[in-house]
């Protein structure tokens, strides 16, 4: 039994309980770091605002909702900046 409450610990060690887990988790990792990065560049260069909404749901909710949600985000802005000029 896990219990009712987040524990950061047990959920690394059940991340890398076996190979396959290992092997995931680490795809994960490297490919949501390659993208935060690229989230973070593509902002500033789009000089995007309220971007640690899209980093609050990472950690809050999932990668794979902040994601999609950083591409909606920077679509509208790409909209604003083409309106305006």
């Amino acid at each position: 039994m896990y219990g009712m409450m987040f524990d950061i610990g047990k959920f690394i060690e059940l991340a890398n309980i076996n190979p396959a887990a290992q092997s995931l988790s680490s795809d994960l990792f490297i490919g949501a770091g390659a993208v935060i990065f690229w989230m973070v560049i593509e902002s500033k260069r789009l000089k995007m605002k309220n971007l640690w909404i899209v980093f609050l749901g990472t950690f809050t909710i999932a990668f794979a909702f902040a994601a999609p949600l950083f591409l909606f985000l920077r679509e509208r802005r790409l909209i604003e900046i083409e309106n305006k000029g």
